[in-house]
């Protein structure tokens, strides 16, 4: 006895360009403003906004979620003719009572008075350095001057908003001078990506990017040995791993050697996407110095309403200025996450240090073949 069975066509429910990966296959990118980000986020219209100073009206809803990144750092130095600067005990009570109130004028700024910070993947490198650097500013017991007495200048604008009503412009006249260094455009400024390779090597680093915001405020002396130990770390002339890590222990505690030039604190940034079911993205992966502005967000992020793929919309806070090209381009923040989407390198930047990570799965032998 046979049966016969008949059956329609069975067609499969994805189109053929749609592969079974995370990675979204049309990717919207489009400048937004500020004041309308919000309200896009909140009507699905974009998954995610990559911006800073998004201010969210009230606590942000149960379909809106954030990830944070190093935003800035904030130094301080005190004038070299100033009569603050003349002994290390005036210089260091100096030092905590502006620290004390930039803290209480933003309570954004976290305190911490070393440059490498805990998002940096080498901060357990110099962990027990920033723990004493910590303990000499607040433990000195040297009386502090009222900080109504200093005369006190902001080095760019973002610096303005943590004086408050303590800043005085005075041209040449002053005694300490605050600025906040924005660690996104610092990355920017001192890495180029071509085909994935970073150039310098050193530049996703904490202890590099201590030598770009503190090389030069320091003295002739300090200025030579830090050169010094940085050409030797740049020409490989160490003698293993160990040896190298000294050598960016030694850069740095040169450049923070006294309290005349002093890292205060760092700020966060948020970036934030919408978690909406179905309409929202989850298994969110992000740089902790860039944020979601890096290739590892993108070859992560899923769209709750497809199994894989689907269409991703994401809104930015820059026009796009740079030329689009692999070579000189795409070097502005809309430009660099244009080229983390359409760039296909074999290695990407490990979004938590300055080793690499593989863009494709590879097969890899836990043992060597015998």
């Amino acid at each position: 006895m046979s049966a016969l069975v008949m059956t329609g066509a069975v067609r499969g429910g994805h189109e053929l360009p749609v592969y079974p990966s995370y990675y979204p296959h049309e990717i919207e990118i489009r400048t937004v403003a500020r004041d309308t980000a919000e309200r896009l986020l909140q009507q699905s219209k974009i998954h995610a906004y990559l911006g800073n100073d998004l201010q969210l009206s009230g606590s942000a809803p149960d379909l809106i979620a954030a990830v944070e990144s190093l935003g800035s750092l904030v130094t301080a130095r005190i004038n070299p003719q100033s009569s603050y600067a003349r002994a290390d005990a005036t210089a260091c009570a100096v030092m905590r009572a502006v620290a004390r109130k930039i803290i209480s004028n933003d309570p954004d700024v976290i305190l911490h008075p070393y440059p490498i910070t805990p998002l940096h993947g080498d901060y357990l490198y110099h962990v027990d350095l920033a723990e004493t650097a910590k303990s000499r500013l607040l433990s000195d017991p040297q009386v502090e001057p009222a900080i109504r007495d200093l005369k006190m200048k902001a080095a760019d604008a973002s610096a303005k908003r943590l004086l408050g009503a303590e800043q005085v412009e005075l041209g040449l006249d002053w005694d300490i001078e605050i600025k906040q260094t924005s660690f996104p455009e610092l990355l920017a400024s001192a890495m180029t990506v071509i085909n994935g390779w970073l150039v310098p090597p050193a530049a996703r680093s904490g202890w590099y990017q201590a030598y770009l915001v503190l090389h030069d405020a320091t003295d002739i002396g300090t200025r030579e040995r830090v050169e010094a130990d940085l050409q030797r770390i740049q020409s490989g002339d160490f003698d293993d791993p160990i040896d190298r890590i000294n050598l960016e222990r030694a850069v740095v505690s040169a450049l923070v050697s006294d309290c005349r030039q002093l890292v205060i604190g760092y700020t966060l940034k948020r970036e934030y996407f919408n978690t909406e079911f179905s309409a929202g993205i989850e298994n969110i992966a992000f740089d902790s110095l860039t944020g979601l502005n890096s290739a590892i967000f993108l070859r992560t992020v899923k769209l709750k309403d497809f199994p894989w793929n689907g269409w991703l919309s994401l809104g930015i806070d820059a026009q796009p200025t740079s030329a689009w090209n692999p070579i000189t381009g795409f070097s502005d923040k809309f430009g660099r996450l244009m080229w983390s989407s359409v760039g296909d390198p074999a290695l990407l930047p490990s979004p938590y240090n300055e080793t690499w990570m593989a863009n494709r799965v590879s097969e890899i032998q836990a043992t060597p073949p015998r």
